[in-house]
């Protein structure tokens, strides 16, 4: 069954003018972008990532750049993702952090990106996936929502999610299923009221919570 819905899905978000597919495409320029826009990212949509993706960039190309810049400098580059005081702060520490405990490379695994600052699990898959080609997870609301609706999963969290895909999910869907999922999530299989109608993999879904749909 998963192969079939993870060949209808790829071939279906490929029809979506969605922003997650041109933020794939900023992300790919380089491992310090992807780190950048990944940690800016949570709470966050995409939509407002595209808008001052031009403007952080300008003014932030590597981590000397974060260093030059004061904490609330960053905070009216990032200025409006979510948490960006938070966000700044973490942006200002990440440049010693990576000397300090990376020789000034950014880690290429998910234990040492989960190391830095303002870098979760969520955000250390995406960002070894992304950045470095690696068989991660990144498992978001989501991917955790539509797993679980698909009844492929039966899972309570994100955590719980990716442990779980990790044993069943078979491998070459790894680095894909994110990008595919947060698409089909945003414009297909919504949070409330999804368009069931409409989706192409019904017929394999169990629709587990679905009150209602359109």
């Amino acid at each position: 069954m998963i192969d079939e819905i993870h060949k209808i899905l790829k071939e279906e978000v490929r029809n979506y003018n969605v922003p997650i597919a041109e933020l794939i495409k900023l992300k790919t320029e380089s491992k310090f972008k992807t780190l950048i826009i990944t940690i800016l990212s949570s709470r966050t949509t995409d939509k407002t990532l595209l808008k001052i993706h031009d403007r952080i960039f300008s003014e932030i190309n590597g981590f000397d750049d974060l260093k030059r810049l004061s904490a609330s400098e960053i905070e009216k580059l990032i200025y409006p993702v979510g948490f960006y005081r938070n966000k700044a702060k973490y942006l200002k520490r990440l440049p010693d952090v990576i000397e300090k405990e990376f020789n000034g490379r950014i880690p290429d695994n998910v234990d040492d990106l989960m190391k830095l600052p303002g870098v979760g699990r969520k955000v250390a898959n995406v960002v070894s996936v992304v950045a470095f080609g690696n068989y991660d997870i990144g498992v978001d609301t989501h991917v955790h929502r539509i797993m679980n609706r698909l009844g492929y999963l039966k899972t309570k969290n994100p955590d719980e999610t990716e442990k779980t895909l990790r044993k069943k999910l078979p491998k070459e869907y790894w680095k894909d299923i994110n990008y595919i999922l947060v698409a089909f999530g945003q414009n297909l299989c919504t949070p409330i009221s999804p368009h069931c109608s409409r989706c192409p993999i019904r017929k394999y879904c169990k629709r587990v919570e679905v009150k209602k749909s359109r």
